[in-house]
């Protein structure tokens, strides 16, 4: 992924089964599940076999994400911009905290909106 795009979008919920199957009816995806150590989060994955998004439960390293379909825009550091985002009149909300090989941080703008950060491993 590009420094500067969109890298990946989730969305966090108390019962990320149910939303998962929802997701699976409406827009036809199919999902594998991802292991948090006690309960799965779930990769919903297109008609096609592409990864398509995620949808995780709030609770362990999730719990204090908002349950929006969260962008996570790829950065080279993600200490380093959640320090900017700050020092701009932005929020962190989680983080930054190592995840999957990389770095996220979730930030609130200071127009309200919510996104992640992330940075590649």
């Amino acid at each position: 992924m590009s420094l500067g795009t969109v890298g990946w979008v989730d969305i966090t919920v108390p019962d990320a089964e149910k939303l998962r199957d929802f997701y699976c009816s409406v827009v036809g995806w199919t999902h594998q599940s991802v292991d948090m150590g006690g309960y799965s989060d779930f990769s919903m994955i297109t008609p096609a076999g592409q990864g398509a998004a995620g949808v995780c439960h709030a609770r362990g390293p999730n719990a204090n994400i908002p349950p929006v379909w969260l962008v996570y825009f790829m950065v080279a550091d993600a200490a380093a911009a959640a320090a900017t985002c700050t020092a701009n009149g932005g929020e962190v909300l989680v983080g930054p905290k190592p995840v999957g090989g990389g770095q996220f941080a979730v930030i609130r703008d200071p127009a309200g909106a919510v996104c992640a950060l992330f940075q590649a491993g």
